[in-house]
């Protein structure tokens, strides 16, 4: 048993030695997977497989966890980014959605509701705007 494991971890064909081109195939890295299904195959016939795919399915979280994460960051970023202007200074910037910001540009404090800026005001403040109006003579 010996020999053919040494065999299977050093497996070196050689054409010809006394030539430089030589050709050389080694199976260093085949005795390491074969200790490993060796060890998953008499798990699995003494009643232990379970333990095999547990560890299975726990290396394959961790695999489609990030994956996961980072779609799952992705569209909610998407959902929740907005781009508008100050309803003061209509400078455009982005912000998220439901939160309270300033404005870069003019420094207004700013609350973003339903994908657009609003004015934060202190409570019982009214917020009033200016209608230009022409003025016209009245003739008698």
């Amino acid at each position: 048993m010996e020999g053919v494991h040494t065999t299977l971890l050093l497996l070196e064909i050689a054409v010809n030695q006394n030539s430089p081109n030589t050709f050389q195939f080694k199976l260093s890295g085949v005795g390491s997977w074969l200790t490993l299904l060796l060890i998953i195959w008499l798990l699995g016939s003494i009643g232990l497989g379970w333990l095999v795919k547990s560890f299975l399915i726990l290396i394959g979280l961790i695999l489609v966890a990030p994956v996961l994460a980072f779609l799952g960051f992705r569209w909610w970023l998407q959902r929740n980014l907005i781009a508008d202007q100050c309803p003061v200074c209509s400078y455009e910037f982005t912000a998220l959605n439901r939160t309270e910001c300033q404005c870069p540009n003019c420094g207004e404090s700013l609350k973003i509701e339903q994908g657009h800026f609003n004015r934060l005001t202190p409570p019982g403040t009214i917020d009033v705007e200016a209608v230009e109006v022409s003025a016209r003579s009245l003739e008698d």
